[in-house]
């Protein structure tokens, strides 16, 4: 019988991340969470992948120091004595307009997003064997202009220029890497992001959202963490450099439908 295969996550104790986690478990690898603060939330996430028959461990990591990834990679190594999979989820970044930014929230983002991303790949991909994956967790804003959202959206859209370099550069050794781009979804941060940075009610206006899309609902953690789970997977070894939108068709409908659809 073929070994288990190992994965980290970044951000998983919680959100999306603990989706993407349980999802990859539940489809056979052990896995590695990193976590910045509630440990108590990640130890629960390690108790669920562990009641699902595989290894886990929680790694604390503060991405906003990228000397501390090549740590955290080496111990997920050490601890599964391989790595397959690799998942950079977290981000962070102050919600304000550009022209109240501070430089050093500049700097924490895309150490956050960018520079602890090129470390996490610089070391765990010369760890991977043919087959490994790597699959970015992206957003919304690095092609759509968003309140609040400049920062953020500059970092995940560098994140997504990374990706086609590097599927271009690991493709030789059968390492592909691509990106997940989830609209919106309905989770505690959409709703915080609603309520506290548009200053909108959630209800209402997340109804009219998920009417508008041609699925009619919002997404869910589930989601991504599905399409991660067919990325990290055996199946899509053809599918590589591609960042996919993931939003229930929302943003390929024209402004002009919405005159059809009385919405």
């Amino acid at each position: 019988m073929a070994p288990a295969r190992a994965a980290l996550v970044t951000g998983g104790g919680r959100g999306i991340g603990r989706a993407i986690a349980l999802r990859l478990a539940a489809d056979g690898a052990d896995c590695a969470i990193t976590y910045r603060a509630q440990p108590e939330a990640a130890r629960a996430v390690v108790a669920e992948i562990e009641a699902l028959g595989r290894r886990a461990v929680a790694l604390p990591l503060a991405l906003e120091e990228p000397a501390q990834v090549p740590g955290v990679v080496a111990k997920a190594i050490e601890t599964f004595g391989r790595l397959d999979v690799l998942v950079p989820n977290a981000a962070a970044t102050a919600f304000r307009p550009l022209l109240e930014q501070k430089p050093h929230n500049v700097q924490k983002t895309f150490a956050i997003s960018v520079d602890s991303f090129v470390a996490a790949v610089q070391h765990a991909a010369p760890a991977m064997a043919d087959g490994g994956r790597i699959v970015v967790v992206s957003g919304i804003d690095s092609h759509q202009a968003m309140t609040g959202h400049g920062v953020l959206g500059a970092a995940k859209a560098a994140m997504e220029s990374l990706v086609r370099s590097l599927a271009l550069e690991l493709g030789p050794r059968g390492i592909t890497v691509n990106a997940v781009s989830p609209g919106l979804l309905d989770t505690a941060s959409s709703r915080l992001y609603f309520e506290r940075g548009l200053h909108v009610d959630w209800a209402a206006a997340s109804a009219r959202i998920a009417a508008a899309t041609p699925v009619r609902r919002l997404g869910t953690a589930e989601d991504v963490a599905s399409l991660v789970g067919y990325l990290a997977s055996d199946a899509a070894g053809f599918l590589t450099g591609q960042t996919i939108i993931l939003d229930g068709g929302l943003t390929m409908v024209s402004p002009l439908q919405r005159l059809v659809e009385g919405a």
